[in-house]
């Protein structure tokens, strides 16, 4: 597979994700980290931050986690990213490589958000052509995390544990699974997270699963006063989705956990801190008879 090849797993340990401004820290110290994640798209144009993140690359495993591929357009994704995303994972031979179960392009217009989808047949259909022109692409299996909302569609005729796990069957990618994203989601549409994630324990075959993602999230109030949870990873991991986090290491075992830290970003030794406790759950999560799937370098026809 030439440069295309996967030069160091992701080990099922917890990560940081490595946002801009610790480039010049983690260049300078080298601190502990198991794994780094970024995101792909702060790179594609910005030949310095790829110069250094290449010089931080030796050290360290790493995940390309996409934010503009837009797997759920009607209309297709958008091959001229594919290409700098493809020359990207030749350049950084990433362990994992993953994007959002989500859209964010509509008529050439990329817009600021990861927005859901309703989960049918048709939008089934979408995304497992999708993610299947995206694998071919890349010559490699990609993952696809469950997204945080705020609202269900009425159209939606499939649970959403089942739409991701028959678009895995569909398509060979693999799951990220967000544990604060069922959380947030489920606090927002006033249902029990431990509930839904028995839900998602039912429909979801663990072998697809290859990543985890912890973050924390903003609690605010509506104009009519409830509660609304926002997924902005500006925070420290809360209580409870720690524990939840907890049962789903129960079911899944250990997999490649990330800590996700996007806005209001802390000084790199209290993500280091966070990221400790990630890793106190993991080694205390009992193992599995199956392992997470191994990242394929050709995507299951389609």
């Amino acid at each position: 597979m030439g440069r295309g090849s996967i030069a160091a797993p992701v080990p099922a340990q917890a990560g940081i994700g490595l946002r801009l401004p610790h480039h010049a820290l983690v260049l300078a110290e080298r601190p502990a980290a198991a794994w780094l994640e970024v995101h792909p798209e702060n790179f594609m144009s910005d030949q310095h931050s790829l110069g250094e993140l290449e010089l931080i690359r030796a050290d360290y495993p790493l995940s390309l986690h996409a934010v503009g591929l837009s797997l759920g357009s009607a209309h297709g994704v958008d091959a001229a990213h594919i290409g700098r995303l493809r020359q990207l994972a030749e350049v950084l031979e990433p362990g994992l490589v993953s994007d959002h179960l989500s859209w964010s392009v509509a008529g050439g217009h990329y817009l600021p958000d990861l927005l859901p989808l309703p989960y049918t047949e048709e939008a089934l259909r979408v995304l497992s052509r999708n993610v299947g022109q995206v694998q071919e692409a890349l010559g490699r299996q990609i993952l696809v995390e469950n997204p945080s909302t705020y609202l269900s569609y009425a159209a939606s005729v499939i649970p959403e544990a089942e739409f991701l796990a028959e678009l895995a069957r569909r398509s060979g990618c693999g799951v990220l699974f967000d544990v604060n994203n069922v959380y947030v989601s489920a606090s927002n549409q006033r249902l029990e997270p431990a509930a839904v994630l028995e839900g998602w324990r039912r429909a979801l075959d663990p072998r697809t699963v290859a990543e985890i993602h912890l973050a924390g999230h903003a609690l605010t109030r509506t104009d009519a006063g409830e509660e609304l949870r926002i997924d902005d990873h500006g925070d420290r991991v809360c209580a409870a989705v720690w524990t939840l986090y907890e049962r789903a290491l129960a079911w899944l075992g250990p997999r490649p956990t990330l800590l996700e830290w996007d806005t209001r970003l802390p000084a790199f030794a209290v993500l280091q801190a966070e990221c400790a406790l990630a890793q106190a759950h993991l080694e205390a999560a009992p193992t599995r008879d199956t392992d997470a799937a191994p990242a394929r370098c050709h995507a299951r026809a389609v």
